[in-house]
């Protein structure tokens, strides 16, 4: 499924060859159509971003501060992250504006002095320092029960809340649905291998994604497993288990600390990158503006609004809740599970139904045979939207607590 909507993606950046909402008006021959405005969603980088930059500055917090300093108990790992929560908020501010500034700094230099420039640093050291961890992981004695843990087949496991979730999951990690693949691929070769560019954008994310779950497993079992109440949720995982766990291994375990929150902080901050650049080549092609206003003028507002998500978690955020939730949840809510669906549910309908079949087959000429791409226009005709429309529909029935 991933794989068939990043190419629907990519098709409309690379065929199009400008920003989102351009791309549609583009395709659709008409610079007036209604289906430009199916690129509304661009602006759910932003509003991504203003939450996201403040768990990657927890992220930085936590290699700066608590690392060389690990908890030796549960309550001191707990306190911790709860003073961070309700007294740190001038601290949360410090570092959320060091990752958002550090992400305006490098978009500012554009594409290719930038973006690729940070990939081909960060993404190597990524790799090595994950690998690294996996390889010091495989030699402990609960090793074997991660593996068993993550790949033993359980039917039972497997419901429709998995199925759900996982197919949620796959619009994020892939970054499909606010303009991050099509304003990239509107700057690539107009000749490319889109099928293969999809592959190469999927399987190293799943690389990494068993790497860090074999690894991060693999500690949180050589501590018993005993801290499964307070791991239900990946923060708690990341940012009150895990440290815990560390502070077992002495001095090794400030080292693998380091190492492990220098790889989240490499991984989201490619991450970041992504989620500004929509907005900020939407802002350049619309109003010709240079690509530092751009920038800056984009973080400007990500940073208020994240601000107030900051505040929003606090003790002096009561007023910043709303139907039960602080700012920082709404955000999440409103852009993962309604914003990137629909944006998504937009772009199947626009590629499925509004391309002719003969320019959508001349467009995938290049990479799909006749009978790919049949079953590739089935998906993204039928089976895509269902899912999406499921998706979307279960998103909002459980968040807004409607069941």
């Amino acid at each position: 499924m991933g794989v068939s909507l990043l190419i629907a993606e990519m098709l409309l950046g690379n065929k199009g060859r400008s920003d989102m909402p351009t791309c549609f008006a583009a395709l659709a021959q008409n610079p007036q159509t209604s289906w430009r405005y199916a690129g509304f969603a661009l602006f759910g980088g932003g509003i991504i971003l203003s939450f996201y930059c403040v768990i990657l500055g927890w992220i930085l917090y936590y290699l700066v501060r608590v690392s060389f300093s690990l908890p030796s108990s549960m309550e001191a790992s707990k306190n911790i992250f709860a003073h961070l929560m309700s007294d740190g908020v001038e601290s949360q501010i410090l570092y959320f504006s060091a990752i958002l500034f550090g992400t305006a700094f490098i978009v500012s230099f554009g594409i290719k002095k930038g973006i690729e420039r940070l990939n081909l640093i960060l993404m190597p050291l990524l790799f090595i320092i994950f690998i690294a961890l996996l390889i010091y992981a495989s030699f402990q004695p609960s090793f074997m029960r991660a593996v068993h843990f993550l790949f033993d087949f359980r039917v039972g496991d497997i419901t429709p809340s998995v199925l759900i979730s996982a197919l949620a999951q796959m619009f994020f990690s892939l970054s499909l649905g606010v303009g991050t693949i099509m304003a990239y691929s509107a700057m690539s070769d107009e000749k490319q291998n889109i099928l293969k560019s999809a592959i190469w954008v999927v399987v190293p994310g799943l690389i990494i994604s068993l790497v860090a779950g074999l690894m991060i497993f693999t500690f949180y079992f050589g501590y018993d497993g005993e801290l499964g109440k307070d791991s239900s949720q990946s923060v708690n995982l990341v940012f009150i288990s895990l440290p815990l766990i560390f502070g077992e291994f002495g001095s090794v375990g400030i080292i693998l600390s380091v190492a492990f929150l220098v790889a989240l902080l490499f991984a989201g901050i490619t991450s970041s990158v992504s989620m500004l650049e929509p907005s900020v080549y939407f802002l350049i092609n619309r109003f010709r503006c240079s690509r530092l206003v751009a920038t800056w003028g984009v973080v400007a507002v990500v940073f208020f609004v994240g601000v107030v998500a900051l505040y929003s978690m606090s003790d002096r955020g009561e007023g910043l809740i709303f139907g039960g939730k602080s700012v920082f949840l709404w955000l999440d809510f409103v852009s993962a599970s309604v914003i990137m669906p629909i944006s998504v549910l937009l772009s199947v309908v626009f590629v499925g139904f509004a391309l002719s079949k003969s320019n959508l087959r001349e467009y995938t000429r290049d990479f799909l045979s006749d009978k790919a791409f049949l079953v590739w226009r089935f998906i993204i005709r039928y089976v895509a939207p269902i899912v999406i429309i499921g998706i979307l529909s279960y998103k909002i029935i459980t968040e807004l607590g409607l069941a």
